[in-house]
C-alpha cells in the first residue's frame, strides 16, 4: 500500500441512501482515512434531480447531510444550474461517484453518465446496477482505453466484498460456479414464513420495516437477483448475459405448506441466483430452493446475503454479510476508492 497522501475529489450524482451513507463515513471518519491509509477524500459536488451544488475546495459531508434533509441546500451560495450531465462535463474532479436510482432495462441514464465521465478521464466508482448488469464489457474496455478505474463493488452484496472476493483475492483459481442468496427482502420474507406467517403477512411486515418498497415486485419476482446474477457472470465468469438471458422465478408462489414440508425433511426455502458453465457456456437462474440445513446458505436468516464461489484450487468459499443499507453500500464506495489508492492512480 502506498503511503503517499492523496487527495481524491468526489462528484455524486444521487444522493438517496447510498449518497447519504457515503457522506456519514466521510463525516465520521475522514481522519481515520487520512491517518490510516493517507488518504483524503472530499466531497466537490453532488447532483440530483432536484439539486445541485459544486464548491471545489470541498463540501463539509455533516453540512450536506443536514441542508439535503432539511431542503435548504438548493439556497447556498455554491448551488447550481446543472444537470447531472453538465456537472459531469464542468465539474473539476477525480472520481464520478455513481449512486443515481437503478434502471435494469436500459441501464441509463446512469451509463450514459459513466460514459461521459470516462471519456473525461475521470475514474468511476457506481453502486447502480443497471450499467454493470448490461454493459459492463464496454464499459470496462472504456476504462481501460482511458486508464481510468471502474469501481462496482456496491452492485452485489453492498459492502460485503463478494466481486471482490472472486475476481481478485480469488485469482489463480477457475470459479466453476456462484451460487448465493443476493435479495435481502425475499430472505427476510421467507424466514418469516419459516416462523409461521403466511407469505402477504411477511411482506407486509418487511414493507413496515423497510426492507420492501410499496411495490415489491423487483425483489420478489427476482429481477433484482436476476440483475445481480448477469453481474457476478459477467465479473467473475467472463459471461455476456444480460439481466434477461437469466432464467428467473421469484417466491410470490411459496405457501405456508411448502415451508412446513421443507422443514419436516430438514431443508429450508432460500432463492438462490446460480451461476455455472457448462461446456464453456455461462449460465444463470434465480429460483426458490430447497437446501439442507446444514447448507452453508440454509443458515442465513433475515436481509442478510451470503454467496458461494465453487473452485477448482479451494473448493468452496462462503462469504457472508449485509447486502443492503445506505452506509453498508457507501462502504463499498470506499473500499473500490481505497483500490484505487492502493493502485497508485490519481
Amino acid at each position: 500500500m502506498t503511503h503517499e497522501r492523496s487527495t481524491y475529489r468526489l462528484a455524486l450524482v444521487g444522493f438517496g441512501s447510498v449518497g447519504r451513507g457515503l457522506a456519514e463515513i466521510l463525516s465520521l471518519h475522514h481522519r481515520r482515512l487520512l491517518d490510516r491509509y493517507s488518504v483524503d477524500a472530499r466531497i466537490v459536488a453532488v447532483c440530483t434531480r432536484h439539486w445541485c451544488v459544486y464548491d471545489p475546495g470541498g463540501i463539509d459531508a455533516t453540512v450536506l447531510i443536514q441542508a439535503a434533509a432539511s431542503g435548504a441546500i438548493g439556497k447556498w451560495d455554491c448551488a447550481r444550474a446543472w444537470s447531472a450531465d453538465e456537472m459531469i462535463a464542468s465539474v473539476d474532479a477525480d472520481v464520478l461517484v455513481e449512486v443515481s436510482p437503478t434502471d435494469m432495462t436500459t441501464g441509463e441514464p446512469a451509463t450514459g453518465y459513466i460514459r461521459a465521465a470516462i471519456a473525461r478521464g475521470m475514474h468511476v466508482i457506481t453502486s447502480n446496477k443497471g450499467p454493470i448488469a448490461l454493459h459492463f464489457a464496454e464499459l470496462r474496455r472504456l476504462a481501460q482505453e482511458r486508464g481510468v478505474l471502474l469501481g462496482f463493488e456496491a452492485t452485489v452484496m453492498a459492502g460485503t466484498p463478494a466481486l471482490r472476493l472472486g475476481w481478485s483475492d480469488l485469482a489463480g483459481c477457475e470459479i466453476q460456479e456462484v451460487r448465493g442468496i443476493v435479495n435481502g427482502t425475499t430472505n427476510f420474507i421467507l424466514s418469516a414464513m419459516e416462523r409461521g406467517m403466511d407469505y402477504a403477512s411477511a411482506l407486509a411486515e418487511a414493507q413496515r420495516l423497510g426492507y420492501a418498497e410499496a411495490d415489491p415486485t423487483g425483489d420478489v419476482e427476482g429481477y433484482d437477483a436476476a440483475g445481480k446474477a448477469a453481474i457476478l457472470a459477467n465479473v467473475l465468469m467472463d459471461a455476456h448475459l444480460t439481466p434477461m438471458d437469466v432464467e428467473r422465478e421469484g417466491i410470490t408462489g411459496i405457501t405456508p405448506d411448502m415451508v412446513a414440508a421443507a422443514t419436516a425433511a430438514g431443508e429450508r426455502w432460500k432463492l438462490i441466483a446460480r451461476v455455472w458453465r457448462d461446456a464453456q457456456i455461462v449460465h444463470a437462474v434465480v429460483r426458490p430452493m430447497r437446501l439442507r440445513i446444514d447448507h452453508p446458505l440454509a443458515g442465513v436468516a433475515g436481509v442478510t446475503n451470503a454467496l458461494t464461489i465453487s473452485t477448482d484450487l479451494l473448493g468452496d468459499v462462503t462469504i457472508i454479510g449485509p447486502g443492503a443499507g445506505g452506509v453498508a453500500t457507501g462502504f463499498a464506495i470506499i473500499s473500490d476508492l481505497l483500490a484505487l489508492h492502493r493502485m497508485g492512480k490519481k
